[in-house]
C-alpha cells in the first residue's frame, strides 16, 4: 500500500501532517489535539508517533490530548533543545535518521527561525517536513538564529530534487506570494503562482503542501543567491547572505 500523507488544519493557520504506511501512523507537530483526533478518526487510522519540528506552542500545544487519545505513542524532537521540547521518547539530532516503515527519515537542522529547529526528511516520499523554516513562497521569521544561520538552512533544501514536496507548518502564501512579487515584479512565474494561490484561498482550499521546484523558482529566500535577484535589490556586489539579510528585513516589515 502506498504511503498517504495527509494535511491537517489547525488553530488559524497552522498545518499538521499525518503519514500512514498502511500499518502506522505519524504525525508531524501538534498545534491543537482535536482536529488531528478527528482526522484520524475519520480515516480509521490510530496514532503511533509524532516527530515535533520546534518548540514553538502553536507546534506542540497538542501532545497532551494526543497522548490521552493515542496512549502509548512515541514523540520525536531535537535532542538539543530537550528542555524546551515536551517530554521526548526518542531524542535525535542534526544528521540522525530513524525508519517509519520500510521509510528513511533523515533529521537537519535548519536553526534559524528557532535554535535547534529541525526538519524531517523522507528521500523514498520525496517529501520534506520543513514547518517554519522554509514555508511556501516564504521561510520562516528569524527569532533566535541570525540571518547567515537561515540561510545556511535554506540552502540545504536547494540540494533536494525539484519534484520534492514541501509540508510546511504555516498558510501563509498569499501574503508571502505578495511580498515576493516587490522583490521580482517581472518573475512571470511568480505572478502565475502567485494568481493559482488566490484562487486556491478564495476556495478555502490550503496552498501546502508546495512543490520544491515551484519554490526553487519564485520563492525569494530560496533564491537571494541569483544573479537577477541581487539586481533587482540593486546588491549585485553583496554575498548570498547579505542579500537573503536584506529580503527577510523587508519581509518583516511588510
Amino acid at each position: 500500500m502506498p504511503t498517504e500523507i495527509l494535511t491537517i488544519p489547525c488553530r488559524e493557520d497552522n498545518y499538521a501532517f499525518a503519514i500512514h504506511d498502511g500499518n502506522r501512523t505519524a504525525v508531524v507537530d501538534a498545534p491543537e489535539a482535536a482536529p488531528i483526533v478527528a482526522a484520524l478518526n475519520d480515516r480509521g487510522w490510530g496514532l503511533d508517533e509524532v516527530w515535533i519540528t520546534h518548540h514553538h506552542f502553536d507546534h506542540v500545544d497538542g501532545l497532551p490530548g494526543l497522548r490521552d487519545a493515542f496512549p502509548g505513542l512515541t514523540v520525536t524532537g531535537c535532542g538539543a533543545d530537550a528542555d524546551r521540547l515536551p517530554p521526548l521518547d526518542r531524542a535525535v539530532n542534526d544528521g540522525d535518521s530513524f525508519t517509519f516503515g520500510a521509510d528513511e527519515v533523515q533529521v537537519w537542522d535548519v536553526s534559524g527561525h528557532t535554535i535547534n529547529h529541525v526538519a524531517f526528511i523522507m528521500p523514498a516520499q520525496k517529501a520534506a517536513f520543513t514547518a517554519d523554516s522554509l514555508m511556501a513562497l516564504g521561510c520562516g521569521r528569524v527569532f533566535e538564529g541570525t540571518m547567515e544561520q537561515m540561510w545556511g538552512s535554506l540552502k540545504k533544501f536547494l540540494e533536494l530534487p525539484n519534484d520534492t514536496t514541501v509540508y510546511s507548518g504555516h498558510e501563509y502564501t498569499m501574503t508571502n506570494g505578495r511580498f515576493a512579487l516587490t522583490i521580482e515584479p517581472e518573475n512571470t512565474v511568480l505572478r502565475e503562482r502567485v494568481l493559482r494561490i488566490e484562487a486556491t484561498r478564495a476556495e478555502n482550499r490550503p496552498t501546502v503542501p508546495s512543490n520544491l521546484g515551484d519554490e526553487k523558482a519564485t520563492n525569494p529566500f530560496l533564491r537571494a543567491h541569483l544573479d537577477a535577484v541581487k539586481q533587482a535589490l540593486s546588491m549585485e556586489q553583496s554575498d548570498d547572505a547579505a542579500v537573503f539579510a536584506e529580503i527577510r528585513s523587508r519581509k518583516d516589515d511588510f
